[in-house]
């Protein structure tokens, strides 16, 4: 339970840089879409823009309770992430390239948090 406590802020900022990659995603479905005119265009690139601002002060209050190996180790949670959003936002498919990866991902991740 006190890893979990631990680490839950650490993720939970991890979890809300993945969605840069949402807001960037729907910034270039928006351009494509209505030009450099499109009102969401411009409210996607203000999101993600936002979003970094507000992962890099959380990231750095965060990482004050970690190595810098342990923190930067589970940053590639980051990844599983962006797949989560890929397929329930965009609707995209996951190979089974991608899930071996993200497998692959998640065991060195476990790896370096069991050994802490």
């Amino acid at each position: 339970m006190e890893k979990l406590k631990k680490y839950l802020p650490l993720h939970l900022t991890i979890m809300l840089f993945s969605l840069t990659s949402v807001f960037s995603k729907a910034a270039s479905v928006a351009y494509n879409t209505g030009g450099l005119k499109s009102p969401m265009l411009w409210l996607f690139l203000f999101l993600m823009m936002l979003n970094c601002g507000v992962y890099a002060i959380a990231w750095q209050k965060v990482i004050r309770r970690f190595e810098l190996n342990v923190a930067y180790a589970n940053r590639s949670v980051y990844l599983i992430w962006v797949q989560i959003w890929a397929v329930m936002i965009f609707k995209e498919n996951l190979s089974a390239s991608n899930i071996v990866g993200l497998v692959i991902v998640m065991a060195g991740v476990l790896v370096v948090v069991f050994h802490e």
